[in-house]
Formats: structure tokens, sequence, C-alpha cells
């Protein structure tokens, strides 16, 4: 809808990253330029926030405070793990989000975040637009996972896989010096797609990586597991594994699972965690060698010193067009990348329509999986590595990184 007038509201939803904020830095700072755009808030914990008519008065932050947040790692405004209710069978929550954008004058309303996100902004742009309240709804990409549909990336995922690789490959020289046998379980995050995990093969091209790698792609057989694991310790003495937290076996079960049951999150998604330490668990019985589990969990998600500049940039673009396509009449929408060349690395950003990216995730083509858990192939590489270049990071105060300090106005409840 062209012609609209009034307040822009951004909420952040699911797993926080290094750049989310800097997508938030673009749709503040660009929000604050346009005489449309008659107030810009932020959702405290996105559409919980919402609901409770919870506000913060982003016109009242300081300038470079908002540009700091480029370089801020997480949810500066929070985060939440909120599923709406089918509207079919249970319309209240979208009633009263609908009550809440009246009584605001809500009129541009962007969700950062990744499928269920992109869901949940679908369902309300739909709602909006059945009940002919006039609201331009754009959804903007975020995930470490790196599993949305319809774009050829997700701001978050550049960042994370450089930790990931990085990470690799300074555990390659401390986990190879010593004299004796030893095998180190990583585990690295990735429920159903494994693009994460496949970071782990950038170090792996520099002779610096993991010696087997594991995605939720493929079914993962135990037996074959430590048949690897025997082989490669009986040829090397050292062993470097990279396994996804998701990966199942060909009956659809978790590897921590064999062994305990699992919490189930707002989305009724298991909360994953422990597949490297079971594993290492069973190879030290079965091998009476030395084993190291390590679980990167949070650490991967939110590792700003070694974000990617490619990575913030786009970020920051993806609020910026955001803001611009729903000034221009634009809903129903999410900012997507299109590739248009590798080398030189170049892209364009596009509109997808929610629908195509909600709950559809986007896996690890097959073909770039090598067999025997070998890792990936070059195609893979080809693909990652323009996403991880060059660095920036926030300005170091004492030492250490000075990071966005927002005032968080709240907007008085109506």
């Amino acid at each position: 809808m062209k012609d609209l007038k009034g307040v822009a509201l951004l909420g952040q939803s699911g797993g926080p990253t290094s750049v989310i904020n800097a997508s938030a830095a673009g749709v503040f700072l660009e929000a604050l330029k346009h005489e449309q755009i008659t107030g810009v808030y932020g959702a405290v914990h996105g559409i919980k926030g919402i609901l409770n008519e919870e506000f913060y008065d982003m016109t009242k932050e300081d300038e470079e405070e908002l540009k700091r947040l480029k370089n801020t790692p997480s949810s500066a405004i929070g985060s939440v793990r909120h599923k709406l209710k089918d509207p079919k069978k249970d319309d209240s929550d979208y009633q009263r989000l609908l009550e809440v954008f009246k009584k605001y004058n809500i009129r541009f309303f962007f969700y950062n975040g990744g499928n269920d996100s992109m869901d949940t902004c679908s369902k309300i742009s739909k709602f909006f637009k059945k009940s002919e309240y006039d609201c331009n709804v754009i959804g903007i990409p975020k995930t470490i996972d790196n599993d949305l549909n319809a774009t050829d990336h997700s701001p978050g995922y550049g960042s994370a896989a450089k930790y990931v690789a990085t990470s690799f490959m300074e555990l390659y020289h401390d986990a190879t010096v010593y004299d004796r046998p030893m095998v180190t379980i990583v585990e690295v995050m990735g429920r159903n797609a494994g693009w994460l995990t496949a970071a782990a093969a950038l170090a792996q091209s520099k002779g610096q990586g993991p010696d087997l790698m594991y995605l939720p792609e493929l079914p993962f057989d135990l037996d074959v597991f430590f048949s690897h694991v025997q082989k490669t310790l009986d040829a090397k003495g050292k062993v470097i594994v990279a396994i996804s937290e998701g990966v199942k076996t060909k009956e659809g079960k978790y590897i921590p699972e064999l062994y305990q049951d699992l919490n189930k999150d707002a989305f009724g998604h298991a909360q994953l965690g422990g597949t490297a330490q079971v594993l290492a668990q069973e190879v030290a019985a079965r091998m009476n060698v030395k084993v190291r589990a390590i679980e990167f969990s949070l650490l991967q998600r939110c590792s700003a010193h070694l974000a990617s500049k490619v990575d913030v940039k786009e970020a920051y673009t993806a609020g910026v067009r955001a803001v611009r396509a729903a000034v221009n009449g634009a809903s129903d929408k999410m900012i997507g990348f299109e590739r248009i060349s590798t080398d030189p690395y170049k892209i364009k950003y596009k509109r997808v329509s929610l629908r195509k990216a909600a709950n559809i995730e986007q896996k690890v083509p097959l073909e770039w999986i090598l067999p025997d858990g070998k890792g990936m192939s070059e195609d893979y590489v080809r693909y990652a590595l323009p996403l991880i270049q060059g660095d920036d990071k926030a300005a170091l105060e004492d030492g250490l990184p000075r990071f966005a300090q927002l005032k968080k106005i709240r907007i008085p409840k109506k």
C-alpha cells in the first residue's frame, strides 16, 4: 500500500547472530530519514513485546550509538521464540496485534528472523490484509543456519562460518601437537541443515581442519562412524571430527536421543546439544584412546570479533532495503539475495514472497557432500569463501570492543 503514513516498528526474533543488529541499524537509521514515518519503534522481545505493548522509542537514541549497532552482536532490543497459533483455529493473538497496531498507528512492520519468523511475518501480513488494515509488512532474513529458502544465503551465516573455520584451524594446531593418539569431536550448530558444519571445510581446504565431517543431510550410522574414526586413527594417530548437532540415524533419532529424552521448544523443535559428548564417551569406551568433546554452542552465534565485512554490509543493507521497500508500497515480502557471480563476488537484492521463505528449509546440496565423511566439494568452498571476506568489528576501548549502549526509553502505554 502506497502513501501510508505512520509508525515503523522492528521486531527481532529467534537465535541472535553477529549481524542481526546491523540489520536493525539499517532499519532505524533509514526509517529516521522518511517523512511518511512518524515514529520509529523497537519491539521489546519481538512479537511478545507487541502483544504486551512494550516498545522502545528509537528516535530518542543517539545516532552514533545506532551506528554502533552495526558491530554489536546479538539482539539489541531483545529476541523471542513465540509461536503464533493458526489463525483459522485461534485468532486471538492476531486480533490483539491488530488492536495494538491500530492504537499506535503502526503502518510499517519489519520482522528480522529465520524460517519460523518469516512464517510469523507472513501470517500477520495476511491477517491484516483480510482485516482491511493497511500496514506494509517486510521480513528481513537472519540465520546462522543459512537455511532460509529463496535467497542465496542469509545474513549471519558468513560471520558464523568464519568463526567455525577459524576455530577449527586454531584447534587443529592444538589437537595435533601431542605425541599420543587423540580423538577430538567438535559439535557445530545445525538442526536439519549442515551449512555451519560445512564451514569446517574452509579450514580443511587450508590443510588445517577436521579429518571427518558429518552433516544432517545424510543419515548417521554409528558403526560406520566408529569405523571411520578407527581407520583415521590407525593412519594418522590423531582424529578431528566436525559433526552437526542435528545428525540423525536412519530411524530419525538424534544421537543424544538414543540415550535420553530431549526437551522441546515453543515451536516443537527438540532442544539439541550433547552429540559430541555422547560420541566421545562411546569412542573412549571402544578404542581406549584420549578423547575430547567440544561444543561451540553459543560462541559461534555472536562472534562479532570475527565478523565478516561482507556479512555486516549485506545485513545492514537488507535493513535499509526493507524500509525503502515498505515506504514505496511493498508488503508481504522478504528481502533476499541473488548471486550474480562468484568470481568476482556480486549479488543483487530482491523481494521474495514471504510464503516462499516461511517454514521451507534450504539444505546443503547432497552433491556438495563428499562420501565417507571426507568433507565438502570444491563447489561448496567456492560458494562460501566470498561470504567470509573482510574484517568489520567494533572499535576498541581499553583493549575491549565498544558495543552500542542504547538508552532503551520506553513508549508510554496508551
